[in-house]
């Protein structure tokens, strides 16, 4: 996927309401279910242990973690999400809503689908966005997870925010 095109800062605020971008799919690996265990120390079986999950689990097998598909948005936003110019920082400030709605098995494919649900200048210098983003599975009918994704862009230029 091409990154896609910086945007005025205006023009983004503009676009409130509408679906603004579409990750590439990632595959969920083992291996990479394996990686977050060991950083986020959660080794419970049903993602580390396929034997005992596809025997004793209602997955068929193992499953990624719910923080581990949250952890991908940073990168799905960044394949997605336009670039804002005269931004200089984008930090996550958070999340209004968060659900996790199905379980990713190892192997499955997911990406994020963004919509701009609002967009305030709160401060000189300063926009907090929020999208509505889902991350879909491939061939599945049911999201993996639902959320609010607040984000805060910063601006070197006091009024770059809004353009005023």
């Amino acid at each position: 996927m091409a990154t896609p095109s910086p945007i005025a800062p205006a023009a983004l605020i503009g676009l409130v309401g509408e679906e603004i971008g579409v990750s590439d799919w990632t595959e969920i690996t083992q291996a990479r279910i394996d990686a977050f265990a060991e950083v986020s120390e959660d080794w419970q079986f049903i993602h580390v242990d396929p034997a005992r999950a596809a025997a004793e689990a209602p997955f068929g097998g193992t499953i990624a973690h719910g923080f581990l598909t949250v952890s991908l948005l940073s990168r799905m936003g960044q394949q997605a999400l336009p670039k804002l110019d005269g931004g200089w920082m984008g930090v996550n400030y958070g999340f209004d809503r968060l659900r996790f709605l199905a379980p990713v098995p190892v192997g499955a494919r997911v990406r994020g689908r963004f919509t701009l649900a609002a967009a305030e200048e709160r401060n000189p210098g300063e926009l907090t966005l929020k999208y509505a983003v889902t991350v879909e599975v491939k061939d599945s009918d049911k999201p993996a997870l639902a959320a609010e994704w607040l984000t805060r862009q910063y601006f070197r230029e006091e009024g770059a925010a809004t353009g005023v």
